[in-house]
């Protein structure tokens, strides 16, 4: 399955999903629909004997569902059992709750928005806009954030253009963008701010953003531009990116006496209150 996971809400509420690309549809977390139609305190209790019963009954539905690795509470991906749109409304028939019939407008309100999307890119971004809003970020990085997601596209758009694969190609390179701007590489960059499998960027400040993206259009520039045909080229191009960002951060730095690189994180607050006076000195 290539999908994308996000976080819908229903009625404030969180709803682990995964977008599947090649199928064209969604995927829910079973766990996060019962606890939001019973309220149950165990969500997880009810639906392994609500699953175990509708089994016994040789419900279909259930032996369909398939488990995939979602982000748990505690911030590690475990598996979980999802079902597709279909499956889950199979599944709300057997769920007595008051919500039930708002859950279902609200499932096909999130299918036919992200049909929309497909149709037309810049809902995604409206979309994202929403859901970072929920999460407490401030307008000024929420704008920094979806141009960094924009310019990097534009990088990974040129990477495909050129031949290279998602996966190691993509990761490798952006861990020489990264390790040359920053002095880091992405897996050394998460430790420093105290990050597992949280997304790095969106516990970036408003500098490092600006500086990531300077790194990542450089690349992206100086690939047009030699045209390289190997991954060793592509590599040399990437660490010229990234030495460009390297340069104006050590500047700023200099000119300023403070770190532009921070251990802050989104839990520390320092994106969701808008404010970096905790940076750090030399």
């Amino acid at each position: 399955m290539t999908q994308k996971q996000a976080i819908k809400f229903f009625e404030e509420k969180k709803i682990r999903t995964a977008w599947d690309e090649e199928q064209e549809k969604w995927y829910f977390s079973i766990v996060d629909a019962v606890a939001i139609l019973t309220e149950s305190l165990d969500p997880t209790a009810y639906w392994r004997k609500l699953k175990q019963r509708l089994k016994e009954e040789g419900n279909e539905t259930v032996t369909n569902c398939h488990g995939l690795k979602m982000r748990a509470m505690d911030g590690k991906m475990r598996t979980t059992d999802v079902a597709d749109t279909e499956q889950l409304l199979r599944l709300i028939q057997s769920i007595p709750s008051p919500k039930a019939e708002p859950f279902k407008l609200w499932m096909a309100k999130v299918a036919s928005e992200r049909l929309d999307q497909i149709q037309d890119p810049e809902l995604s971004i409206k979309q994202a806009m929403m859901d970072y809003k929920r999460l407490g970020y401030s307008d000024n990085w929420i704008n920094q954030r979806l141009k960094s997601i924009e310019i990097r596209k534009e990088l990974t758009d040129e990477w495909k253009k050129r031949g290279l694969q998602e996966g190691i190609h993509f990761a490798s390179l952006t861990d020489i963008i990264y390790q040359s701007w920053s002095e880091m590489t992405a897996k050394e960059y998460k430790q420093f701010k105290g990050l597992k499998k949280e997304n790095l960027r969106d516990n970036m400040t408003n500098k490092e953003l600006i500086l990531s993206m300077l790194a990542e259009l450089s690349t992206k520039e100086i690939s047009e531009s030699n045209d390289p045909e190997t991954f060793e080229d592509h590599a040399n191009i990437a660490q010229q990116g990234g030495e460009i960002a390297r340069n104006a951060r050590l500047e700023l730095e200099s000119k300023t006496g403070k770190k532009a690189i921070s251990p802050l994180n989104a839990k520390d607050g320092i994106m969701l209150k808008g404010n970096e006076s905790q940076d750090v000195k030399d």
